[in-house]
């Protein structure tokens, strides 16, 4: 018997679907749609994390803020007590999944206000160690992974990324 962790995570603040469905200046805007009570019915407002509304993303997004502990909420003790029972956490991604953007928020990285990736270890969830992502890492227990050439699509049945990244965790 064995216990594996897989996470693969989807923080996104625009991606090329969108890209194609919105123009720019809807793009500039969407934080009006997503951020409110009626936009935070719709899934993919739950995981729009604006990086030019930030103050607006931590007051109004119901999910995401909660999840990286970014908001505190009476749950945040047990969700990183559970949170540091996973024995591996593997982060999957790659520049070329057309839709997690940007591609590097796969391993918890970001946008600052400039539109200039963050890294994990640089975001303020992590440096608190929020929800325990901090000491994952520091025990060994964070892999990440990253795989150019792979589509959103593709990455649950690319015999590659499974080889690379999965399967010496699952003995």
């Amino acid at each position: 018997m064995f216990k594996m962790n897989l996470i693969l995570s989807s923080y996104s603040t625009d991606t090329d679907y969108l890209q194609k469905v919105f123009h720019k200046t809807l793009k500039k805007n969407v934080h009006f749609i997503c951020y409110n009570k009626l936009g935070q019915k719709v899934s993919i407002c739950d995981y729009w994390n604006d990086p030019h509304q930030r103050l607006s993303y931590l007051r109004n997004n119901i999910f995401l803020p909660l999840l990286n502990g970014e908001r505190p909420h009476s749950d945040m003790k047990a969700w990183r007590e559970n949170f540091l029972q996973i024995e591996k956490l593997v982060l999957i991604g790659g520049p070329d999944d057309g839709v997690i953007t940007p591609w590097q928020s796969s391993h918890f990285g970001f946008y600052d206000s400039s539109e200039n990736v963050v890294e994990m270890q640089k975001q303020e969830f992590y440096l608190n160690d929020a929800f325990g992502l901090k000491t994952l890492d520091q025990r060994g227990d964070l892999v990440t992974c990253v795989h150019s050439g792979v589509k959103h699509t593709t990455w649950h049945s690319n015999f590659t990324v499974f080889r690379n990244c999965m399967e010496k965790w699952l003995t």
